[in-house]
């Protein structure tokens, strides 16, 4: 049998079978740790700092969560309760955008949630049902169950990397950059990326958002 702290948190007892009555529940400790996490970050998520917060003593949450990365499966899993999954349209590429556009705003809401969607993916009660409503979206689609379940998951990391990008973007970072293509570009020994530079819109020319772009050529791409 699989020791308490081998299984999934949600296969687990909401709270040890010994000991006092429940004082929490893991909703609360989950909530608290959600705050800390949107106000500090997550390296300010602690055992010892979310029981801070709820007003009781670290050991009393390990009644409640076995680890803090059962901690950190919880947030990640909440944050999909933000999810809004109307019925499919019928139109695929819309409701996959709209479900894509939903993954952002959600992943910018929470700063810290995209370095866990990339480093510690969880798939818990309400990560299912996103799941679920990919899957109906894409029901009709010839693509294997197998191809549409890698599209799902490259969809979420693909999100979480975009973000990343975003919120860590800043115009002295943009402009250090450009400042250097354009001095490789005057050197001469880069014809490719010349070529390439070339060919793009110029900077706030582009009508489309360029997220929109690039999910839905990846999701075209991987489900054929």
């Amino acid at each position: 049998m699989a020791r308490p702290d081998e299984t999934v948190i949600w296969l687990r007892p909401e709270r040890a079978a010994a000991g006092r009555p429940a004082e929490r529940s893991r909703a609360e400790i989950t909530a608290a740790a959600l705050d800390l996490a949107d106000r500090e970050g997550l390296d300010a998520v602690s055992m010892r700092r979310v029981a801070a917060l709820l007003g009781t003593g670290a050991a009393s949450l390990y009644r409640y969560i076995a680890t803090r990365d059962d901690l950190l499966d919880l947030m990640t899993d909440a944050t999909a309760a933000e999810y809004d999954l109307p019925r499919p349209s019928g139109d695929r590429h819309a409701d996959l955008l709209a479900l894509a556009r939903q993954t952002r705003q959600i992943m910018r809401r929470h700063p810290w949630l995209p370095t866990l969607v990339v480093t510690r993916p969880a798939l818990g009660p309400h990560g299912v049902d996103a799941l679920e409503h990919f899957l109906e979206i894409v029901a009709e689609h010839p693509a294997p169950a197998p191809r549409k379940l890698e599209a799902f998951a490259l969809l979420n990391a693909m999100t979480a990397m975009f973000v990343q990008n975003e919120l860590a973007a800043t115009a002295s970072s943009a402009a250090r950059r450009t400042a250097y293509l354009r001095h490789a570009v005057a050197a001469g020994t880069h014809p490719r990326v010349t070529a390439a530079l070339a060919a793009a819109p110029p900077p706030g020319t582009a009508d489309a958002d360029p997220f929109d772009g690039a999910i839905t050529r990846v999701l075209n791409g991987l489900l054929g």
